[in-house]
């Protein structure tokens, strides 16, 4: 298994609307990309408020590479990332991306 994790500064004039929609059609795809485990996304809630900017984030787990790669070159993923890349502060600049094979895990 992969977890897929992505941390997100999205730009001060987004809504919260607007991250609410970006983060439904990101779930929306583990309906039509096979190997989609499961995907969680929302605001940091931590005490440790160490985030440095970075409050909301999503994972995505994924059965393995295969499905890694089939969700990386489905246009839903590509127009979930173009609307994250446009809504973060400083495009790219503001997502952070991780992906940890998860051993023991099926």
């Amino acid at each position: 298994m992969i977890r897929h994790i992505v941390l997100v500064r999205f730009r001060p004039e987004v809504s919260d609307a607007a991250i609410a929609k970006i983060f439904a059609d990101l779930d929306a795809i583990r309906s039509v990309v096979p190997g989609v485990l499961a995907i969680a996304s929302g605001r940091s809630e931590s005490p440790e408020k160490i985030e440095r900017g970075y409050m909301h984030g999503f994972t995505v787990d994924f059965a393995g590479g295969e499905a890694l790669a089939a969700y990386q070159a489905h246009p839903d993923h590509r127009a979930v990332g173009e609307a994250l890349v446009a809504s973060a502060q400083g495009g790219l600049d503001g997502i952070l991306v991780f992906d940890l094979p998860m051993s023991g895990t099926a």
